[in-house]
């Protein structure tokens, strides 16, 4: 009985002590309930805040990307570091027609070279040239839009005014620094600058058009160079920029690493679409870009149009590139396949030359007899030979493109007024 009389007391005193703990619990809660509230922050709406994930800064880029080169890239590497999320509008062709000249690559071919730079998340074909209500409202609503970006240089309609006024208009207009030392413009004169030796005799329209398409300088007639050597780039690179557009990853231990090689001039969507089935058979893409003097030796003195280093840039800014090798040996040696822990060598069906392994001294031949090459089908049948006769075989037209240009931007700096206010 003094047991369970002591057992009773026992029960009583916890069940008194749980419910002052109880009590003293909801006092607490109640107490600091009314303090956050007191400063505008009751707990339910905190705990809906910390559950509720961030919403991400979408920023959109438009362009028409035509012969698309490391300029491009950086600014759409620069837009993609005001947001967290990217969207890429593609100028149609016939807009680009419209407001500048025929573009030189189709649509078809800029949308898989902006789809392959790897700060973009998402891209909107047949975009507009110019951002009016109806496109800006569809931006804002339908694709969650929060800011435009553009480049510092003048994006002007054909009336001379700005294409991205309404855009500043509504506040939601950011501006990115144009990557300078290169443009399209530039690179189009290079190209003509190929064939001037030929064209000064029998076509002296091209002359013309060179002078207007290219503002750098010929080393034929400045260092007395060979004829037919294209100009010399003023592009300066540095480390800052290649680690801006380097991954800055390594493989893993045991990663399936595949090696391409080339010279990636004139970066086209056939060099994307080949480096996208080489990254599918492996873990890691390491591409070797080979030095002026072998492209030159390879492809006659007028080639490369790029230097190195800009097509570096423009394979690096390629989302399924993990690592380059800038000035890559001509020839793969066993030494280069074990420095690098190289598994596969690959080359695709469609490039400038076929005739290597019809070589005396195949550039394959150790990798060959490692068993450890193969030849990929090229998915598009584009070589930069191809780029290169569509710019030669309608100079007129690009000729009248940059009249056009010109012409605008001069009625862009006359109205300057109207534009202004970033």
């Amino acid at each position: 009985m003094a047991s369970e009389a002591g057992q009773s007391e026992n029960l009583q005193k916890s069940t008194r002590f749980l419910a002052t703990c109880l009590v003293g619990g909801v006092v607490l809660g109640l107490s600091l309930w009314g303090f956050y509230a007191a400063a505008g922050h009751p707990p339910s709406l905190e705990l809906r805040w910390r559950k509720k994930k961030k919403k991400p800064v979408r920023v959109y880029m438009d362009g028409c990307f035509d012969m698309m080169h490391y300029g491009h890239c950086n600014a759409l590497r620069q837009a993609r570091a005001l947001g967290d999320q990217l969207v890429v509008g593609v100028v149609s062709d016939d807009e680009i027609t419209a407001n500048k000249g025929p573009p030189v690559t189709p649509l078809h071919e800029r949308m898989i070279m902006v789809q392959a730079v790897k700060w973009v998340d998402e891209i909107i074909p047949d975009a507009p040239y110019a951002i009016t209500e109806d496109f800006m409202k569809k931006l804002f609503e339908e694709y969650n839009i929060d800011y435009i970006i553009h480049g510092d240089d003048p994006c002007i309609l054909p009336d001379g005014s700005d294409a991205y006024a309404l855009a500043k208009k509504a506040g939601r207009y950011k501006q990115i620094k144009r990557t300078e030392g290169v443009s399209s413009t530039d690179i189009v004169g290079r190209m003509l600058l190929c064939f001037r030796e030929r064209s000064v005799s029998d076509k002296p329209q091209h002359s013309s058009l060179q002078r207007q398409f290219s503002h750098g300088h010929n080393r034929k007639f400045e260092d007395g160079a060979l004829a037919g050597e294209t100009r010399i780039s003023h592009f300066l690179p540095t480390s800052r920029r290649i680690v801006q557009f380097s991954n800055g990853k390594s493989p893993g231990q045991d990663a399936r690493i595949v090696y391409i090689d080339g010279a990636f001039d004139l970066f086209h969507a056939g060099h994307v679409e080949i480096l996208r089935v080489a990254r599918g058979l492996g873990d890691f893409l390491l591409v070797g870009i080979h030095t002026d003097e072998t492209v030159s030796a390879k492809r006659g003195v007028h080639r490369p149009i790029m230097n190195l280093h800009e097509r570096s840039l423009s394979v690096l800014a390629c989302r399924y590139v993990d690592e380059v090798i800038i000035g890559a040996p001509w020839e793969v040696s066993k030494d280069m396949i074990t420095t690098f822990n190289i598994s596969l060598v690959v080359h695709g069906t469609v490039a400038e030359s076929d005739d290597f392994q019809k070589e005396k001294d195949n550039p394959y031949a150790v990798p060959i007899t490692l068993g450890i090459f193969r030849v990929l089908e090229s998915p598009l049948d584009i070589t930069t030979t191809t780029i290169i006769k569509r710019i030669v075989s309608n100079n007129e037209a690009y000729q009248k493109r940059n009249e056009k240009k010109t012409v605008s931007e001069k009625k862009y700096y006359e109205n300057k007024t109207y534009i202004s206010g970033d």
